[in-house]
């Protein structure tokens, strides 16, 4: 049986099950990570803000220094041609992604003109809600704009969270906080990061140093919608160890809550309970 779960991938214009082998060796994004992917979400039969997602990848392209060859409209088109493959109800993770195939003016760089394009779609469960869980300060810090492609969604910037993650696991935490270059909470390894304290929920200020979330931009007006006060501002650790609740969201579980921080343990709380609610509302919605 295959370490993947069931797979179906778009590239270069027919679809392939499973896992195809698509880079070689001398592949220039095999061995120096000119790579960029979005990760959209199918569910309940809604592929929520999947136009975001779409036209994401396409300006992580071109950050990259690659060429987005195919248009939003096509992506999402392939999507939905794509979720027929599967059974219904089937939680799927979609990808779309771009990488260098040659060398470019220089070895380490890649040639945009021999940009490479797939759109992958694999069965994944949704993350449980009742289940939260459990964080830390990361041992290792996010990188800035001068120093890594922070604008892109690339996957040269994962192996940085991986090692945040590993760290945090061998002291026996789901996950951690990780902090920016100054000292100031940034996100977690794997998803953006808000707390609620007196009735007002914060969550860290855009700085170039991680991506603003779609589903992060989308909860926040969400929130403000519904009338709670949402600030976007600097966090310190403290503010999170002091929160009365704090909750993730991100594109593989939507929004989550937090269960503990160190030796605190957390609640569910109803500022989590209403930015899941509002944001399951929208996209079980048509305008989603």
């Amino acid at each position: 049986m295959a370490w993947y779960s069931q797979t179906w991938t778009w590239f270069e214009g027919e679809w392939h099950e499973g896992n195809p082998g698509i880079m070689g060796p001398r592949t220039h994004a095999s061995w120096l990570s000119s790579t960029v992917f979005d990760g959209a979400r199918h569910f309940d039969g809604v592929t929520p803000d999947i136009d975001r997602h779409a036209a994401r990848v396409n300006r992580s392209a071109e950050a990259l220094g690659l060429k987005a060859t195919v248009s939003a409209e096509e992506i999402i088109e392939r999507t939905r041609e794509g979720v027929k493959k599967f059974a219904p109800g089937t939680a799927l993770y979609v990808k779309p992604m771009y990488w260098a195939e040659a060398d470019g003016l220089s070895t380490i760089m890649g040639d945009p003109e021999s940009t490479k394009f797939c759109l992958c779609l694999f069965a994944a469960a949704m993350g449980d809600p009742g289940k939260g869980f459990t964080v830390t300060k990361g041992a290792y810090r996010r990188p800035t704009l001068e120093t890594m492609p922070t604008d892109s969604k690339a996957g040269c910037l994962y192996p940085n969270n991986a090692r945040i993650l590993r760290e945090a696991k061998a002291r026996g935490f789901d996950n951690a906080l990780v902090l920016d270059m100054l000292g100031n909470v940034a996100e977690t390894g794997t998803s953006n990061i808000f707390l609620a304290k007196d009735g007002v929920v914060k969550t860290p200020a855009p700085n170039g140093t991680f991506l603003n979330g779609i589903t992060r931009q989308r909860v926040i007006a969400l929130l403000r919608g519904a009338g709670v006060p949402v600030e976007e501002t600097t966090l310190r650790y403290a503010d999170f160890e002091q929160a009365d609740e704090i909750f993730s969201s991100g594109n593989y579980s939507k929004v989550m809550p937090i269960s503990r921080i160190d030796g605190r343990e957390l609640q569910p709380g109803p500022m989590f309970r209403k930015a899941r609610e509002l944001y399951m509302d929208f996209a079980h919605s048509k305008s989603a």
